[in-house]
């Protein structure tokens, strides 16, 4: 496996030499080191599994703390993935909502990064490590910063990863998750779980797979799908008659048909709806780990979409301070005017609030400890501060705020869409 985790990681490299646009946004170098340290700490841990390095001893108690330091690989990712969002996802950010598309020179620049490594075991020849939940997070903060609908669109493969890492059995890991980490872009597979019904209940799904014989059949509508009309597979949730369960589902497949379906906000993450029509899936195609919890599926969505948000809701913090130091009203900037000032300070701790929340919620995630209370409370506390925040830019930069001159617009359509988006990603 040492061998294997090796060749991937110089896959890694040749595919990332190869490229020009790392030389231009100086980041050849934070990235080299990143895969270099990345597979480092693979080759350790295969070494211990295996027996040839003594494993140090911890207190008994250290895996029960809560730890706010990131590890010299995290720190590095996350300074790398800013560069990325800043220089590359925020100047196609504006276009790509106007045209409502997803860049394919983007899409390349993104199958660079190796992005889905981290949601591929080290067994499976990716580099998902012990703390893979926080890193994932990191990744989408950090992706958020540029553009939170661009963003939540590159996260859907490794998403989708995610999920069969920790919901497929091994047969189905060692069938789907290589893909992920192959020299080829890593296939679209998008997640489906909102459905067109009014206060939609993902624990009450109208979509029903019904068993018979060597197949499942699946009926019903599916909405608000991340890059539904280009994935090449969909990872639908539907209830079965033990329980929800999630089905891998070919988008050819008879009986199924997508269409677009455009929102207020992630245009650029080309939104679809799912029609069902007794849709054949063989018995296999149903995502079958011993360990199965729909709760924690939904929690771990839950929890992608709170860290994209917090990206976004400190670019626009990071965008209205500069704006009201510079903007002079009645002979002073505007952030002498207490008014303004306690609504910027606001927008500050709500940010650090969340970022905490979302990072309490994955610490007890990776240590296997119950993070469904932790969750819910991230959820809930992102879904309220993060409009708010949205709203608040869009106020602090007076009518500037409603022309798409300015990004606050948009950050304001976008973060909107956290209330009400079930699945889709996975932490």
């Amino acid at each position: 496996m040492t061998s294997d985790v090796q060749g991937r990681a110089l896959a890694m490299l040749n595919r990332f030499a190869q490229a020009d646009w790392p030389d231009r946004l100086k980041l050849r170098k934070p990235v080299e080191k990143l895969i270099y340290t990345g597979s480092r700490a693979s080759f350790r841990a295969a070494a211990q599994r295996a027996g040839k390095t003594a494993k140090v001893a911890r207190p008994a108690d250290l895996d029960a703390l809560f730890d706010l330091s990131l590890s010299d690989e995290q720190q590095m990712l996350v300074e790398m993935l800013e560069a990325f969002a800043g220089e590359v996802l925020r100047p196609l950010a504006h276009d790509a909502d106007e045209q409502a598309v997803l860049p394919a020179a983007l899409l390349n620049q993104a199958h660079e990064l190796g992005l889905t490594h981290y949601a591929v075991s080290e067994a499976q020849g990716g580099m998902a490590g012990e703390r893979t939940t926080l890193s994932n997070a990191l990744i989408a903060e950090a992706l958020g910063k540029g553009d939170l609908s661009l963003a939540a669109a590159l996260l859907v493969p490794l998403s989708a990863a995610n999920c069969i890492r920790r919901w497929g059995n091994a047969a189905q890991q060692a069938r789907w998750l290589p893909a992920f980490v192959g020299d080829d872009p890593a296939p679209v597979m998008a997640i489906a779980v909102n459905e067109p019904t009014p206060l939609f209940d993902p624990h009450k799904l109208a979509t029903r797979a019904r068993k018979r014989g060597k197949h499942y059949v699946l009926s019903g509508e599916k909405s608000l799908v991340l890059r539904g009309l280009d994935a090449s597979q969909l990872i639908v949730a539907a209830q079965a008659t033990d329980g929800p369960a999630l089905f891998i589902v070919e988008a050819g497949a008879k009986g199924l048909q997508r269409s677009s379906q455009p929102g207020m906000g992630l245009k650029a993450g080309g939104t679809a709806r799912l029609r069902l029509n007794s849709v054949k899936v063989p018995l296999d195609a149903r995502l079958a780990a011993e360990d199965f919890n729909y709760q924690s599926f939904l929690d771990y969505a839950g929890l992608a979409w709170c860290a994209l948000a917090v990206g976004t809701a400190q670019a626009a913090l990071d965008y209205v301070v500069p704006y009201c130091n510079e903007r002079v009203a009645f002979g002073e900037p505007i952030s002498h005017r207490q008014g303004v000032a306690f609504m910027v300070a606001d927008m500050a701790v709500e940010i650090d609030a969340m970022r905490l929340m979302v990072w309490r919620a994955c610490a007890r995630a990776e240590q296997g400890l119950p993070f469904q209370r932790e969750a819910y409370l991230a959820r809930l506390l992102c879904s309220e501060k993060a409009m708010k925040i949205g709203t608040d830019a869009v106020q602090l930069l007076g009518g500037h705020g409603f022309t798409k001159e300015h990004p606050a617009e948009r950050w304001y359509r976008d973060l909107r869409a956290l209330a009400i988006m079930a699945g889709g990603l996975q932490l």
